[in-house]
């Protein structure tokens, strides 16, 4: 689950992270007066699930996917900045007044960026943030790595920029730390990353300590990233962060009802929202055309993967997991179907856990319960396999059988063609 800047900023700062001053707004009145209680001079920054937001443009709702195409093929023409005429997402104001149109002039608009698609993302809130004298900025972030068993810091002292930019054109620009989940937090952590920055004395402490909160963070909130990009040396000798992300693990959630209520589902994907409700918990849209309901991860990305050799494009990526509920199969389908970019429905099932005749059924009732018209191609082995066969049999529905996932895949593939 992802959150808002804003809301990072907050999360940050109550486990010992500095960061500059600001509050969000959600009308232009609102932004000019924390603006007026900031000083006047002020960044305001639209708050949207995505970033290049700066790069980012504004338009309305009908113009999303050609600034899209227009951003993604010639960005140099196109792209915004903070000042001038072809301004994006973040926007610097000297004054009150200023703050107040920046809010006018983002808000209720969608902001494009190569981030966000080409539907876009509408701006419903801006923060307002006091605008900072920078020295130098860096970048620090703390993940949790499967190679390393734990938290990993990752930082370097060109920020400000994409980190994987940094990691394409200089690799030795970027710092990895592991922090030893054993032992946790240990002060000399701070200290080498200080170091490793190029940064001693007060400045020095102040990044240690500075890392040692958001260390604290991601604990606290079983955070699978937390990035600070950039990371800022002042002018005046502090160092803070200008900028905040941070992405729960969904996996952690029931943990946190507190942050649970900080979800906003209007920057999910729809479908995505959709299949949670439904309880279809593993559900990724995707660009292409052919739906996928299969058991397993593994056998999904296989699945996906054999689509692709076939010449096809899947749609999305569904794990149905070890489910004996036929309802489970009928909602990941309802889910596809409400993809009008979906043109065939895979069904691979290689039962195990889950029932083969359980998962026919599914597809039976959904067939009964709502109108598909599209094709569907079916591959089942496994446990009951023979109970799941006389189901679909006896159903007498038009499906389209398959005994290996190379046939099943080319059969869906060729399904989806025809039917565009």
């Amino acid at each position: 689950m992802k959150l808002h800047e804003y809301q990072a900023r907050d999360i940050l700062a109550q486990n010992g992270v500095a960061v500059t001053r600001g509050s969000v707004a959600s009308t232009p009145a609102e932004a000019r007066r924390i603006a007026e209680e900031l000083g006047g001079k002020v960044v305001v920054k639209a708050q949207i699930h995505a970033g290049g937001r700066g790069k980012g443009r504004l338009v309305s709702a009908s113009e999303t996917a050609a600034m899209y195409q227009a951003l993604t093929t010639d960005a140099a023409n196109n792209s915004g900045q903070v000042r001038g005429a072809r301004v994006g997402g973040v926007r610097l104001a000297d004054s009150a007044a200023e703050a107040e149109a920046a809010a006018a002039a983002i808000l209720g608009k969608y902001l494009v960026s190569i981030q966000t698609g080409h539907e876009g993302k509408l701006v419903k809130n801006v923060l307002v943030a006091e605008q900072a004298d920078i020295a130098k900025e860096y970048y620090l972030s703390i993940i949790v790595d499967g190679t390393v068993g734990g938290h990993l810091i990752i930082a370097s002292a060109e920020g400000g920029q994409e980190i994987e930019a940094v990691a394409a054109t200089n690799p030795d620009a970027i710092i990895r730390m592991p922090v030893n989940p054993v032992s946790g937090w240990q002060p000399y952590v701070g200290r080498t990353l200080a170091q490793r920055l190029g940064l001693a004395g007060d400045q020095g402490d102040q990044v240690a300590k500075l890392a040692q909160g958001l260390y604290k963070a991601a604990l606290a909130t079983d955070a699978s990233l937390v990035e600070i990009n950039p990371l800022a040396l002042l002018a005046d000798g502090r160092v803070a962060a200008v900028d905040a992300k941070l992405t729960i693990d969904d996996n952690a959630i029931y943990r946190h009802k507190d942050l649970e209520a900080l979800r906003d589902k209007d920057e999910e994907d729809p479908l995505e929202v959709m299949a949670q409700d439904l309880g279809v918990a593993n559900f990724i849209k995707l660009d292409g055309n052919i739906g996928c309901v299969v058991n397993g991860a593994g056998l999904a990305m296989a699945t996906m993967d054999t689509i692709k050799l076939a010449g096809g494009e899947p749609a999305n990526f569904l794990d149905i997991g070890t489910v004996n509920d036929p309802q489970r199969v009928v909602s990941a389908l309802k889910v596809i179907l409400e993809d009008p970019s979906v043109k065939a429905i895979l069904v691979n099932i290689f039962g195990g856990m889950a029932r083969v005749d359980i998962i026919a059924q599914g597809v039976v009732d959904a067939h009964r319960q709502m109108k598909i018209d599209v094709p569907v191609v079916v591959r089942l082995i496994g446990t009951n396999l023979a109970e799941g066969e006389k189901l679909i049999e006896e159903s007498k529905l038009p499906l389209i059988r398959a005994t290996g996932l190379a046939e099943a895949a080319k059969k869906a593939v060729q399904a989806a063609n025809h039917a565009a």
